[in-house]
């Protein structure tokens, strides 16, 4: 009997056993409801690379995606969703609206640093979340009063979005927030009253907005506040004298306020603060000793206010400060350095008024410029010695690069040094002051490094450039005076341009020549149309005291954490100062001023000629018939100006080269790019391009024309200036080098089409004078930083009477773009022109040159090949693969909004097969003893005047395209 017990006792004992074993093993779930919310949000957001299941709650990635769950309910067997993680994954989608409500438990969501975009949905405000952070996104909209509902919210973090309008009051009815950050929005609007009731608040930021009104007394409420930081704002100081109350701030940041000036604020009870920033804020007054008791002070920023009198001898008690900021004040007294802590302190004195300073760098001090006293020739007392060497008449430098050669013999000048608090004397007649660290990011350096692919004709000057924090000044001296240009180069280096939330950084900062504002909210990338992209500002200076200073200044605005942190304040790639005048060598001899005479009567007389051999001096009766009627004046440019803005014709300007001479980028002294063709003066079909280009194009203005500002004959010289366009040609874009090639998408492509078109229609229709192009093809097509198109070289349009259905003239364009009617018969109308925008529209679809080839041996024409693919069924394989295919398919099979035209061969009444033109082609062209060419087939021989080579001899922005460019 015992026995049988005991048996029976082990028995139900293995059952239990394996009982508890089952539900100690068995993996709690999700509710099928909960899965199904988790894949709609995911749907929504646009993530498509995680399957959710009842065991989601075991997903993670590391820590950027993450399900956090709560399985402690029914005897943890079931699940619920309590937190949502996906930062850093780049989604494109929108924020779940009501698809959030899904997941009755969610409480944490964290969307950061994605490229999410729409606005947010009011209806987050009957969800029970406690932490909304959307950091880094593309964010529109104004904030839904709704959130007001959120009665369980602790933090809302909105910052570096594009949210716009007045905070709702409703927001102000929150009882337990904690965090609000709205940074770097385009919000406005007055802070509402209904914010002194947030007292609840531990961290407040509005860094980078648009509010206005003063800073409220209200704040004086937020007792419990410890991050405070009102940076780059439309509001107006004073600070009110309630911040006192505020014991528990360790980090106050307040700057660059508007309004009259104000006295220190007192700050005397704050033990704990940390980071004390109060900079640009007009304060006036004395320095408080009471800082001193700020024991765990680290960094003291109190730069460019009004602050006076001497430094409290106190202040060498600082120790444990690592950061002290001061420049740019009105302090006085003498050795300065001799009141500052001692150590591997970063402190800035520069650009005050203390006794005279030895030297400008003194152990980790800046003392540069901190006196205002000048020697008699202008320099700094701290850079006396060594005296000037020698009268300089350039500088050139490559901020934050190596030594690199700009051309004419000069070099542009390495400049590598920088720190929080530093002068560097880093050339003969320059050096830079920088004032600042990167606050979020101490370990952020001084030099940033490029990380987009670069657009400019000159890389190596932008591969690398100099940052600051606050403020960077570049200080020259040791110049002859004078009238001096001074160019800054700028390209945004540290941002993307692709699809992710590396592309939403936002810079801003204000730049000062000679202390004049000369540049309000600067943002680079705005400026230069694009990430990568240069951009070079022009100012003229006239130097009376032989020195300039150029300060960079960060004023708060601007995105201060994208990518990462620490990515903002002044950015600059090159500075040159050139002087306009030729050095003065002191009174000239009689003989020479005769001579220099004579020379100009001469060449006076010889401009004279020119002027009158072109027929700009005689009767419109004996000009160019084509020109009867027009207006002929147009901008004039002197040899020398035009020499001056493209460097005496530095190889290094040089974007392009035609038949009828090279093609060179200028910037102008008010900062105006320019393109200038030069054309040769010994070729008389030069002469008669540069008359009609002159004559046709200052009749014509367009949106989709390129713009001619005026032009040049000066000795032997013929100049054609331009409005320059920054991306060059539509050739180049589609299948010029590799480096150059831009990745057009198919909504570009068709904005080019249309815009093509939209020009023809304007030349052809619309202007007073019809005219036809005769020379339409991808190299005369030129971009805008913008990749608008521009129809360039009317050196051989030609005017069409409009009772005239067609006109017989001599042949003249590029083969392999001329209508057949008009290649061999001469008979020019304006569908001549139609024909090779359809020849152009095939190289844009197909992203190849029409002369391509299918092999070595066999040529190979878009259009022939069209007609085999169409004969074959299968067009589509003639689009390039760069374009959306579903988007190019749609098209084709007139699914979208254009619509297919194939016309029909045969009612066409003089070429009743497109192949005719196609053989003639494929045929061997001789060039007769006249001069003309002709072209020879088996049965039948035409002849006409050849104006033009394969490629046009007069494009502006030539590309020279080999036979296997085609992709």
């Amino acid at each position: 009997m015992f026995f049988r017990a005991s048996n029976y006792s082990v028995r139900e004992t293995i059952i239990l056993l394996s009982f508890l074993l089952f539900f100690a093993t068995a993996a709690p779930t999700l509710p099928d409801n909960e899965v199904e919310g988790l894949r709609k949000i995911a749907t929504t957001l646009g993530k498509t690379d995680w399957i959710f299941g009842a065991d989601s709650c075991n997903n993670t990635d590391g820590g950027n995606s993450s399900i956090t769950c709560d399985c402690t309910s029914s005897n943890a067997t079931i699940c619920h969703v309590v937190g949502l993680t996906f930062k850093r994954q780049n989604l494109a989608g929108k924020l779940p609206s009501s698809e959030l409500l899904g997941l009755p438990s969610l409480q944490i969501i964290d969307f950061s640093r994605n490229y999410l975009n729409g606005s947010l949905p009011r209806e987050w405000g009957s969800s029970r979340l406690t932490n909304i952070t959307l950091l880094g996104n593309r964010l529109t909209g104004t904030i839904p009063k709704e959130f007001g509902n959120i009665t369980t919210l602790l933090e809302l973090l909105l910052d570096h979005n594009q949210l716009s309008g007045p905070i709702p009051p409703e927001i102000g009815n929150l009882p337990a927030i904690e965090r609000i950050i709205l940074s770097s929005n385009n919000l406005n609007g007055e802070l509402p009253p209904t914010f002194g009731n947030l007292t609840t608040l531990k961290d407040f930021r509005i860094a980078d907005t648009n509010f206005t009104g003063k800073i409220p007394n209200f704040i004086e409420k937020w007792i419990n506040v410890k991050i405070l930081i009102i940076q780059g704002t439309r509001l107006n100081g004073p600070i009110p004298s309630g911040i006192a109350q505020l014991t528990d701030l360790f980090d106050l940041r307040i700057s660059d306020l508007n309004g009259t000036e104000q006295d220190f604020p007192p700050l005397r009870g704050m033990k704990s603060i940390k980071r004390l920033v109060l900079r640009s804020c007009n304060i006036v007054g004395q320095l408080p000793e009471y800082l001193v008791d700020m024991k765990n002070l680290t960094t003291l920023d109190l730069s460019f206010n009004k602050i006076s009198g001497e430094i409290p001898f106190s202040f060498a008690g600082l120790s444990n400060t690592e950061q002290i900021y001061l420049t740019g004040n009105m302090l006085s007294g003498s050795d300065p350095e001799n009141r500052m802590p001692k150590g591997q302190n970063n402190i800035d004195l520069s650009y005050n008024n203390f006794t005279p300073a030895t030297f400008c760098q003194q152990n980790d001090i800046n003392l540069f410029a901190s006196s205002s006293t000048r020697n008699i020739s202008g320099i700094v007392s701290c850079l006396e010695y060594p005296p000037c060497q020698q009268n300089w008449h350039s500088i050139y430098i490559n901020c934050g690069g190596r030594e690199v050669s700009g051309g004419r013999g000069s070099k542009y000048e390495a400049d590598i040094a920088g720190g929080p608090s530093s002068f560097s004397r880093s050339g003969a007649n320059w050096g830079t002051s920088n004032t600042g660290h990167f606050m979020d990011d101490s370990n952020r350096k001084f030099v940033s490094t490029n990380i987009s692919r670069l657009y400019m004709d000159r890389p190596e000057l932008y591969m690398d450039a100099r940052s600051s924090p606050i403020s960077l000044t570049y200080y020259g001296f040791c110049l002859t005076n004078g009238n001096y240009i001074v160019k800054l180069h700028f390209a945004e280096i540290m941002f993307t341009d692709d699809e992710t939330y590396n592309s939403l950084g936002r810079r801003i900062f204000d730049v000062y020549i000679q202390g004049k504002l000369v540049l309000k909210d600067f943002n680079i990338a705005l400026e230069a149309g694009g990430v990568g992209k240069e951009i070079i500002k022009s100012f003229p200076v006239i130097l009376h005291s032989s020195t300039f200073e150029i300060r960079l200044y960060w004023a708060g605005k601007g995105t201060t954490s994208i990518p990462e942190k620490g990515v903002y304040g002044p950015l600059i790639s090159a500075i040159s100062v050139e002087s306009d005048s030729i050095p003065s060598e002191g009174k000239r001899s009689v003989g020479i001023i005769v001579g220099i005479v004579v020379a100009a009567v001469s060449g006076f007389v010889l401009v004279f000629g020119i002027l009158w051999w072109k027929g700009c001096l005689r009767s419109k009766d004996r000009m160019n018939p084509d020109l009867k009627g027009l207006d002929l004046q147009t901008g004039s440019f002197t040899l020398r100006k035009i020499r001056v803005a493209t460097n005496n014709f530095d190889v290094a300007n040089k974007i392009g080269e035609g038949g009828f001479g090279p093609v060179y980028k200028g910037l102008l002294s008010d900062g105006t790019l320019i393109a200038v063709k030069q054309l040769s003066s010994k070729s008389q079909q030069g002469n008669r391009e540069f008359v009609n280009e002159i004559g046709i194009i200052t009749a014509l203005q367009h949106p989709h024309l390129v713009k001619l500002y005026g032009c040049c004959i000066e000795g032997n010289q013929l100049l054609l200036v331009y409005e320059y366009l920054e991306n060059n040609s539509l050739a180049r874009a589609l299948f010029g080098p590799d480096k150059w090639q831009i990745k057009l998408d198919w909504a570009t492509r068709y904005k080019i089409c249309i815009g093509i078109a939209k020009g023809l229609t304007y030349l052809h229709e619309e202007s007073r004078l019809k005219i036809v192009h005769r020379d339409i093809k991808a190299t005369n097509v030129l971009l805008d930083k913008e990749l608008n198109p521009k129809i360039s070289d009317f050196g051989l349009a030609k005017l069409v009477e409009e009772e005239k259905t067609h006109m017989s003239t001599r042949v003249a364009g590029t083969y392999g773009y001329m209508a057949p009617e008009y290649a061999m018969r001469g008979n020019l109308t304006d569908k001549a022109d139609v024909y090779s925008f359809g020849i152009v529209a095939l190289e844009i679809v197909s992203g190849m040159s029409n002369t391509s080839s299918r092999s070595e041996r066999e040529p190979l024409y878009l259009l022939d090949w069209a007609h085999e693919l169409k004969a074959e069924g299968s067009l589509t394989n003639l689009v390039d693969e760069r374009p959306a295919m579903s988007s190019v398919v749609g098209i084709l099979e007139g699914r979208s909004v254009m619509q297919e035209y194939f016309s029909d061969q045969s009612t066409n009444s003089e070429i009743k097969q497109p192949t005719d033109f196609i053989d003639i082609q494929k045929q061997s062209y001789v060039t007769s003893s006249s001069g003309d060419t002709q072209l020879k087939g088996e049965s039948m021989t035409y002849s006409w005047s050849w104006t033009a080579s394969p490629t046009s001899r007069s494009d502006l922005y030539p590309v020279n395209v080999e036979s296997n460019s085609g992709k």
